[in-house]
């Protein structure tokens, strides 16, 4: 990954203040990728010095960013075959997460 602009430094400053923390998620090696709780996203820097989501926000499973899919009546985070159900509680943390981590990088400018 290219060095950081100090624009990108301050948000990534941000994010660390919010409770966001690194996470090394493949493919995804050449983006920032930021973990909070049990929810991450990958960041891509962009050249007027801000970033851009590169994977939506997602809740984990084993570690890894999964999808949302509706079986029935009911909704599950899965990821290969490994699935959680998508409880209130945690949709209610993915979309706090979402907002807070929308509302930090539109703070930094642009994306």
């Amino acid at each position: 990954m290219a060095e950081l602009s100090p624009l990108q430094l301050r948000i990534i400053e941000r994010l660390f203040a919010a409770g966001c923390r690194p996470l090394t998620l493949a493919p995804y090696e050449n983006g920032v990728c930021l973990r909070r709780g049990e929810c991450a996203a990958v960041l891509a820097p962009v050249a007027n010095g801000g970033f851009r989501l590169l994977a939506p926000p997602s809740y984990l499973v084993e570690g890894r960013l999964s999808v949302l899919l509706r079986r029935g009546n009911r909704e599950f985070f899965v990821w290969k075959s490994s699935e959680v159900e998508a409880t209130a509680e945690r949709r209610a943390e993915l979309e706090q997460f979402r907002r807070e981590l929308s509302a930090l990088l539109e703070e930094g400018g642009p994306q």
